[in-house]
């Protein structure tokens, strides 16, 4: 049994069982990587992927408690590779990132810019996702860190901390009728054509649950995952938006109005998580406290001590987390 032999079955299953895509990603021949997947198969006695014909067609129950050790294998080897290079240069490396576009474009730009002054040899990557992506990056460890408020709890090997809360505003044009009333309600939102996040998108959830408990359907007309586009077809008059606070900028949004509705919606919790077993390198843990300065060294090796998500909880339960 090779090494290799266990990654070419990874990036297989990662690549939904496309061998030649699984080829070109990994520089390497489609022939080369489908024999040592025989050879592998052969060696163990059983068959990691079904097939019919020369296609594979899904992974086998053996194959999936095989793959399952096979990634525990390979994020242990990554974490031999992060040690050896803290010891050899603890300011070089790189580090990937997965989050959404409203964390990428409003609330990551001041950690990742001191960031860059503290490790300008680390070279650093930003993927943007849906919040599922962006768990599934951390999970399989295509990314280091995943930021985002939606999904991350639905993965059991990921460990999550949370970063800061946040709370949601409406935005129209100077001359709308909102910008009338002293006080928003759900009612007053749900008389006009709502422009918002698509399902599943930063704290969406919290935004449907609350027209729901007021027995309102509002008429969601357009929706997106980028609050800059959200702002844009508000501008055109397609609806009202619903952005999250941090997405209005006073001085470049100065043609639209941001009305406060924080008491109409509960706070939505931005969290950011890594994989369990991760080795993190100093940097790592250096760009979790800027992101979020009470997720210092010491934090963070608490939580990484916590046998499961209740303790983690606990260590939280009376940090007052910042809001935005």
């Amino acid at each position: 049994m090779k090494l290799q032999q266990l990654r070419y079955i990874w990036e297989v299953a990662r690549h939904d069982l496309n061998v030649s895509a699984t080829a070109q990603s990994l520089y390497t021949s489609q022939p080369g990587i489908s024999k040592q997947i025989r050879l592998l198969e052969d060696e163990l006695g059983v068959e990691v992927f079904a097939r019919s014909g020369k296609h594979l067609t899904r992974v086998t129950p053996a194959g999936e408690a095989i793959l399952e050790v096979s990634g525990q294998i390979l994020q242990k080897v990554e974490s031999i590779k992060q040690v050896a290079q803290e010891f050899s240069d603890e300011k070089k490396g790189s580090l990937d990132i997965a989050t959404t576009h409203t964390q990428a474009r409003y609330a990551l730009p001041p950690a990742i810019t001191r960031f860059i002054g503290q490790y300008p040899d680390v070279s650093l990557h930003m993927h943007q996702g849906t919040p599922m992506q962006i768990s599934e990056m951390a999970a399989d460890g295509t990314v280091d860190f995943a930021i985002a408020t939606e999904a991350l709890s639905h993965f059991s090997d990921l460990i999550m901390m949370p970063c800061y809360r946040w709370n949601r505003s409406v935005v129209v044009p100077r001359d709308h009728p909102l910008t009338q009333r002293s006080k928003l309600t759900l009612q007053d939102i749900a008389e006009f054509p709502i422009v918002t996040y698509v399902f599943g998108f930063t704290g969406r959830s919290k935004l449907d649950d609350a027209f729901r408990r007021e027995g309102l359907d509002p008429k969601v007309v357009f929706t997106a995952v980028d609050s800059d586009v959200i702002k844009t077809y508000v501008r055109l008059g397609l609806g009202v938006g619903i952005v999250a606070t941090m997405a209005y900028d006073a001085q470049q949004d100065d043609d639209l109005v941001a009305l406060d509705c924080s008491h109409l919606f509960e706070s939505s919790t931005t969290r950011i998580g890594f994989r369990k077993g991760t080795f993190l390198r100093g940097y790592m843990y250096d760009f979790i406290e800027l992101f979020a300065p009470h997720l210092d060294r010491d934090r963070v090796a608490q939580v990484q001590a916590c046998g499961n998500r209740a303790e983690i909880d606990e260590l939280f339960t009376d940090l007052e987390l910042p809001t935005y």
